[in-house]
C-alpha cells in the first residue's frame, strides 16, 4: 500500500470507549477517513442535518473496513452464524468482509417494488441463521427490509451488526444488536431546520432512490 495513504492498522483487541459511547478507535477511523462532513445535508430519511456521515469514505479503504467488520464479527462469533447478508450498496461490502472473518458466505439483497429480495440465485434454507449487516442505522428502514427478506425465506435472523448507529434508542429491531459506534448527530424535519431558516444551501450526497437507513 502507498506509504502516504496507508495508516497504521489498529491491532485487534478490547475497545476502549469514551463516556458518550464513542470508541476511541472508531472515532479515529471516522476522522482519518474524512467520513464525517459538516454542512447542510438531506438525509435518506428525508430529515436535514448539519453533519453527514459518508460511509464510503470508510469503505474505500480495505484496512478500515476490515477492522470495523472485525468488531462485528467478534461480537457474533460463536453464535452459530451460517450466512451474513446485507443490503445494496454498502451492505454488500460489509457482508462479504464479515462473512470472510466468520468463515461463512456473504450475500446481499437488492431493492424491489416492496422492499428487498435475494436474487442472483442466492438461497437461504429454512432455519438458517443469518447475521444482517449494514453501514448506518437512522430510521431502520433498510435493515427492517432485510429482516423481512430473510424471514420470507424461512431463515432466522440471528442478529444485526451496524457500523454506525445514529438512531439511539429510537429503533428496536427485536434481535441481538451491535453497533461499532453510536453517534448523536443532529437531525431536523425540513419545516424545523435552522439551516433552512438561515438560507444555507442544501446538499444531497446519498445515492439516488435511497431507502431510509
Amino acid at each position: 500500500m502507498p506509504g502516504a495513504l496507508c495508516p497504521t492498522i489498529p491491532t485487534p483487541g478490547p475497545i476502549t470507549r469514551r463516556t458518550n459511547g464513542v470508541s476511541v478507535e472508531v472515532e479515529r477511523v471516522l476522522k482519518d477517513s474524512g467520513a464525517l462532513l459538516e454542512g447542510h445535508f438531506l438525509l435518506t430519511s428525508g430529515l436535514h442535518s448539519s453533519q453527514y456521515l459518508e460511509k464510503f469514505h470508510i469503505l474505500q479503504y480495505p484496512w478500515y473496513t476490515e477492522r470495523l467488520c472485525g468488531l462485528i464479527a467478534q461480537r457474533f462469533r460463536g453464535q452459530g452464524i451460517q450466512t451474513v447478508a446485507g443490503p445494496t450498496v454498502g451492505g454488500v461490502i460489509l457482508a462479504y468482509e464479515v462473512g470472510k472473518q466468520l468463515g461463512v458466505r456473504g450475500i446481499f439483497a437488492e431493492r424491489e417494488d416492496h422492499g428487498r429480495a435475494f436474487q442472483r440465485g442466492f438461497a437461504l434454507a429454512p432455519g438458517e441463521r443469518v447475521l444482517v449487516v449494514d453501514d448506518v442505522l437512522t430510521t431502520g428502514g433498510s435493515v427492517i427490509q432485510m429482516l423481512d427478506a430473510v424471514r420470507r425465506r424461512g431463515a432466522v435472523v440471528a442478529g444485526v451488526g451496524i457500523l454506525v448507529d445514529r438512531a439511539g434508542e429510537k429503533v428496536d429491531l427485536g434481535v441481538p444488536f451491535f453497533a461499532c459506534v453510536r453517534l448523536d448527530l443532529p437531525a431536523y424535519s425540513p419545516d424545523q431546520c435552522p439551516l433552512c431558516a438561515q438560507g444555507v444551501p442544501l446538499k444531497s450526497l446519498g445515492g439516488k432512490h435511497s431507502t431510509p437507513s
